[in-house]
């Protein structure tokens, strides 16, 4: 009998791909790729509300994905452990896909996204991702997708902490239908 795997939240999950993150430090060759994993690093941990930390990584060291080892000064290291490498590449957006549950349920998911242009890291990620993930563009600022996406999409907006920008909307009918049926490959038009 399979054992069910344990789900973490949003922080916990950006706390192991943070610490992730230090792994790819340890292997970047060039100054100018470490400098971008540390910018990178460092806005991450300050997205991260302190109490919310210690209680997410609490929860990452009970369930043995990360170690905690002491240093000589008295100070403690947290680092990935092999089921928590595991775990964090599976939280990696970059190589994230929207699984299919079967054939089409007749349903199309949108995606909606005012983020202000003082944000503008953040919505040109979130944009590159739901084109990664295979969204069409609906309009500007709003892609469109043919199978249920929340899981990802929801992944992303925590990960960029961009929840107050971002609607997502489950359609039954969309009046070009026939044009996104043929542009996703769904049915013969």
């Amino acid at each position: 009998m399979r054992k069910a795997r344990k789900r973490f939240g949003p922080i916990q999950q950006k706390i192991l791909l943070l610490l992730l993150g230090g792994v790819a430090l340890s292997c970047a060759r060039t100054a100018k790729r470490q400098w971008n994993i540390i910018k990178g690093i460092h806005a991450g941990w300050q997205d991260i509300r302190r109490q919310a930390a210690e209680r997410a990584v609490d929860a990452l060291y009970e369930s043995r994905l990360i170690e905690a080892r002491e240093n000589p000064d008295g100070s403690c290291t947290l680092l990935l452990s092999d089921a928590g490498k595991t775990r964090a590449l599976t939280y990696k957006p970059r190589y994230m896909k929207i699984e299919h549950a079967g054939p089409w349920n007749k349903k199309w998911w949108i995606v909606l996204y005012d983020i202000p242009e003082d944000e503008r890291e953040a919505r040109d990620a979130f944009r590159g991702h739901l084109t990664e993930l295979g969204f069409r563009k609906l309009q500007q600022s709003a892609g469109i997708y043919p199978f249920d996406c929340r899981k990802e999409i929801e992944f992303i907006v925590e990960l960029l902490d961009i929840r107050k920008y971002v609607r997502i909307i489950e359609a039954d009918h969309i009046d070009n239908e026939w044009h996104w049926k043929r542009l996703f490959k769904l049915e013969q038009v």
